[in-house]
């Protein structure tokens, strides 16, 4: 927990892999947990209920589709970094190693985010800002490790008038992604969608507008499930987060993101048709879709200030 809280012991990749194994050792070891609970409603999650060190407190809910056990701990070393050698070379149809890149993601980030849950309630909302920060730290060393350049930062976008540039508007943006000084991609990093889709659209809209080009802007989610609680004995359940009516009311009535991807990819993300084209698991965008966004043009007009750089 008390690991999990200091955002200065996961600089580098290594270091989100390491505690990611300390943290499924620890729940593997013999009374080191209160509980396990199972869903209710979707049985293949579950939640960890910490002992008196814990607070008793429980976790998020967790998918063990997804989950990497701790037997299987030294794959998120081994065949994940590997994979992360090339991973454009990787066969639409080899399913298992992209299975295990969302897997890896998944397991990584929520390691830290279950030993947060630990934290007395009066630190709640610290535990989502930490594990948030953190989320978008991961994605940006994972990409960063592809050799792709890419910051956190504000993006200064010059407005012009017959010609004449009159001013600057800047935007936040969890993930830049550059070439040079040609910005190729803006993105927002996120745990969850809830609370946080209309921002991303319409930064999105106004960007264009404002500029008069089509950079690609993308949304990374980790998952959008959270716990329910119920009456009686067996009353712990999951929610879905995710907005269906909103995510198709923007992308056709405002504009469509040019990539939405998930780690944990709800169901009716995969059979709803509209949903399905626009939302997919994250090994998408590491085995094809960024590169493609690379080679586009980009916009070389936009300035980056307050860029937060990894080590």
């Amino acid at each position: 927990m008390e690991r999990a809280s200091n955002k200065q012991r996961f600089e580098k990749l290594q270091d989100y892999i390491s505690f990611a194994q300390s943290y499924l050792d620890f729940i593997e070891r013999s009374g080191s947990l209160q509980a396990r609970i199972v869903s209710q409603n979707e049985t293949h999650y579950e939640f960890f209920q910490y002992k008196q060190d814990g607070h008793f407190n429980i976790t998020r809910p967790l998918n063990s589709n997804l989950f990497v056990p701790a037997a299987d701990s030294q794959r998120l070393e081994n065949e994940f970094l590997e994979i992360l050698r090339e991973p454009w070379k990787i066969p639409r149809e080899n399913d298992e190693q992209r299975l295990l890149i969302c897997k890896a993601i998944y397991t990584i980030q929520q390691c830290i985010g279950a030993a947060l849950d630990a934290l007395p309630a009066n630190r709640s909302n610290t535990a989502r800002k930490i594990n948030g920060d953190l989320f978008e730290r991961l994605i940006q060393l994972l990409i960063r490790r592809l050799g792709v350049d890419c910051a956190a930062g504000t993006v200064q976008v010059p407005i012009t008038v017959d010609g004449v540039e009159q001013f600057k508007m800047s935007y936040q943006h969890d993930l830049i992604v550059k070439e040079g000084e040609t910005v190729k991609v803006i993105g927002g990093v996120k745990t969850s969608s809830k609370d946080r889709l209309d921002k991303i659209f319409i930064d999105k809209y106004l960007y264009c507008k404002l500029t008069n080009s089509c950079i690609p802007h993308i949304a990374i989610f980790l998952n959008d499930v959270q716990r329910k609680v119920g009456k009686g004995r067996n009353r712990y359940g999951i929610n879905a987060t995710f907005l269906p009516g909103h995510f198709k009311g923007y992308s056709i009535k405002l504009n469509p993101l040019d990539g939405v991807y998930y780690c944990d990819i709800r169901p009716n993300m995969k059979t709803d048709p509209l949903l399905r084209q626009h939302i997919r698991t994250i090994d998408h965008f590491f085995c094809g879709d960024l590169w493609q966004f690379i080679s586009l043009p980009g916009d070389a007009t936009a300035q980056i200030a307050d860029e937060t750089r990894l080590p």
